[in-house]
């Protein structure tokens, strides 16, 4: 069935999924099963947040269980704990000291099951909502209204956990809210440009603040708010008051701001710097020799946070000043190390978990770019910045992508990898151990897409609970039925081996891995006038294109082996991939066969998404070998070398040209693959149907032309006839 655009919201919607109870379950002598007797019972001052949570539990027992309750109001919760109608409490621990005596930790909860009573009571009000949740957590896995007797006390490992929107950029609807915090997040990012100002317009941020308040989520101020004068500058206190201190004037109950380099760059004094924004004009018509202050640890950094925090706290004295090092994790170490040692200790360090590592492959090295799960963590970078706010007693938050997305694949909802994942999970949760992180950064402008893969990431940031590969299968049984259930784990383990394999790099995150079979095959020789060759974009999209950079060609840093060394390695590495992920692929589709009729839409689903990863890669393949044919027939000597590397090419085109078509109606049959927030869609069959078009000309046009140049000597290509012949203009917007 083929999907219009922007019908995954649909889903999205959904918090409760429909008619999950198997009926043919039945509760033993030590469990309890909830009835349409039952009632739920809150207090007659419980706060929004009880009340959401309590309203949320009544609909899931009837959409998933199909068990109607009443939803009471009382004066006196301790009353109703001796009544003998079979009653579910929600309930905090001011309602019910001796009940919660064991709670210490904001969002724990102790839970009480007995027969006709359940007890869910919050350290506060959020933790009673995420005992009410963790109910049907369980009553999911059991796939039945029926709950174990037991006492016990949970508590989170990380707050805050916060994540941008997967809905759509800066958009959060009240449902997508609710799932996100039944998914154990805690708080939102915002792009900010000003007050009520995001990047998609105008968005009444106090009304933002109290929807999401009421599911137990705070908001976060991502602030792309630039800086045009020194905090020593004169004026500058009143300067940054109308800014950042309006900002919080006009929504006081913000949780806080996220501060990073390349978004809220000032004119630093650092002489090590240009002292100008990174998109100021160019200075005598020259390239800068220095970089930029958004991508230096700038001297004059903890003078400005400072300037930051006295406006921001006048107006929220308990404002969080989020300080992000991402910019400059490739700088010395003892230049980063000297900034973190000058800034304030009042305020929070965010510190990317993964990045900037070296890393060998063979005999090349590559450095590990943002984001990617290839690599579990932590990197070096984030070791050396982690033990100096430690030693400080700075408190620490990490960029760790457990939403489950990253830049290894753009316009996909989530990487469907979970034991690579909970590797992330055991080395952030020793992180925590070691040096006290606290807060997690779960994922950037790619948003948050519920997934087994959050779910998985909620069990592990809670204590106690089961572990990773316990709650996998508890949750592929439920999902795909018990008989499929271990060729799906098989699938998970291949894709969580292949993953690894995967090596990060620029050229790829922000090419062929980012939009994947739509991205076009440029041929060298016709640069001159394919330079300006654009993927096709939205009118709305906040990156669309700009992120993409159609031209493929190694980006080389100072540490990582040159492109040419490196690219075949690169390739070896993505057939290494590809065949564990086939092999995921064959196990996942013989599981098919095995799944209960009921529950094979979910694994048509992963399959699909399985395959369109799959075609990412081949067109990644593709691309590289593209280029290096590119290169090669750029210095090429002799006519037949020329032919036969053009005819290798042509070779190259066809195959990519057929795994762009094979990916069509697999984009057609999920609205979400192709998508991503910031560049809106770059993969639909529209735009699959476009770079198909784009490589049909080089085939009949552009290769044509260059090999009639070759046969008459001509030393330089003019591309500019192939156009005129062909009718076509394949450079769009």
């Amino acid at each position: 069935m083929q999907e219009h655009r922007y019908q995954f919201r649909q889903r999205l919607n959904r918090v409760h999924q429909p008619d999950r109870r198997n009926p043919l379950a039945t509760p033993s002598k030590s469990e309890i099963l909830i009835e349409n007797d039952w009632r739920i019972v809150v207090s007659h001052s419980a706060p929004p947040v009880i009340w959401n949570a309590a309203r949320d539990l009544q609909d899931y027992l009837l959409v998933s269980m199909g068990v109607s309750t009443s939803l009471v109001r009382v004066r006196r919760l301790s009353a109703t704990c001796k009544n003998e109608t079979p009653t579910i409490i929600f309930a905090t621990k001011d309602d019910l000291p001796e009940m919660g005596r064991k709670l210490s930790t904001p969002r724990g909860y102790r839970l009480q099951c007995a027969p006709k009573r359940i007890i869910v009571c919050g350290h506060d009000a959020r933790g009673t909502a995420q005992g009410s949740y963790y109910l049907e957590d369980l009553m999911n896995l059991c796939e039945a209204p029926i709950l174990k007797t037991q006492d016990l006390v949970r508590q989170p490992v990380f707050s805050p956990r916060m994540t941008h929107s997967g809905w759509g950029l800066d958009q959060f609807p009240d449902a997508y809210l609710n799932d996100m915090t039944h998914h154990g997040f805690d708080a939102i990012l915002l792009f900010v440009r000003g007050v009520d100002h995001t990047t998609q317009g105008y968005l009444d941020f106090n009304d933002l603040i109290d929807r999401a308040a009421g599911f137990g989520l705070d908001v976060y101020f991502y602030s792309c708010l630039k800086s045009s004068k020194h905090p020593g500058d004169p004026g500058a206190e009143a300067y940054y008051g109308s800014t950042y201190g309006e900002l919080f004037r006009a929504c006081p109950r913000a949780k806080g701001v996220v501060l990073v380099g390349e978004s809220v760059e000032f004119p630093s004094h650092d002489q090590r710097t240009t002292g100008r924004p990174h998109d100021a004009p160019l200075e005598n018509g020259l390239p800068p020799t220095k970089p930029s202050p958004g991508w230096w640890p700038c001297r004059d950094y903890p003078q400005w946070v400072k300037m930051v925090k006295k406006v921001v706290r006048k107006h929220n004295r308990n404002a969080d000043i989020v300080f992000w090092t991402y910019n400059w994790g490739w700088a010395p170490r003892v230049d980063r190390l000297a900034l973190l040692r000058a800034l304030p200790t009042d305020i929070t360090l965010l510190v990317t978990f993964e990045m900037f590592d070296q890393v060998r492959h063979g005999n090349v090295t590559h450095v590990c770019v943002d984001y990617t799960a290839s690599f579990a963590g932590p990197g070096q970078y984030f070791k050396s910045e982690a033990e100096v706010a430690h030693h400080r007693k700075i408190r620490l938050y990490a960029m760790s992508n457990t939403g489950g997305m990253t830049w290894d694949f753009g316009v996909i909802p989530y990487e469907p990898v979970p034991f690579q994942w909970a590797r992330r999970y055991t080395a952030l949760l020793e992180s925590h151990r070691k040096w006290g992180l606290s807060g997690l950064m779960e994922s950037h402008h790619y948003g948050w897409w519920p997934s087994f893969v959050s779910e998985l990431a909620k069990w592990a940031y809670w204590k106690p609970s089961p572990s990773i590969p316990e709650m996998a299968a508890a949750i592929a049984r439920r999902d795909y039925g018990a008989d499929a259930a271990p060729g799906v784990i098989q699938t998970w383990k291949a894709w969580s081996e292949a993953i690894r394999h995967y090596i990060p790099t620029n050229e790829d995150q922000y090419g062929p891995f980012r939009i994947g079979p739509s991205y076009p095959l440029v041929f060298h020789p016709s640069l001159s006038t394919s330079k300006d060759l654009k993927v096709p974009e939205a009118w709305h999209a906040w990156h669309g294109n700009r992120v993409v950079f159609s031209t493929y060609r190694p980006m080389e840093s100072e540490h990582q082996s040159p492109g040419p060394a490196r690219v075949q390695v690169e390739i070896r590495s993505l057939r290494k991939m590809s065949a564990l992920w086939q092999k995921g692929l064959r196990s996942l589709e013989n599981a098919l066969k095995r799944m209960p009729s009921a529950k094979r839409p979910n694994g048509g689903q992963l399959l699909n998404l399985g395959r369109f990863m799959l075609n990412m890669m081949t067109t990644v393949i593709h691309v590289k070998q593209w280029w290096l044919l590119n290169q090669q027939l750029l210095t090429a000597k002799g006519r037949y070398r020329s032919q036969s590397l053009l005819d290798m090419m042509v070779a190259v085109a066809r195959h990519e040209i057929r795994n762009a078509a094979a990916t069509i109606p697999l984009v057609e049959k999920d609205s979400r693959l192709g998508w991503e927030p910031s560049m809106e869609y770059m993969t639909d069959a529209e735009h699959l149907r476009w770079k198909i078009a784009q490589v049909k000309i080089v085939l009949s046009a552009e290769i044509p032309q260059y090999r009639k140049a070759i046969v008459c000597g001509r030393s330089k290509f003019r591309p500019s006839d192939s156009r005129q012949k062909s009718g076509q203009n394949v450079a769009v917007r």
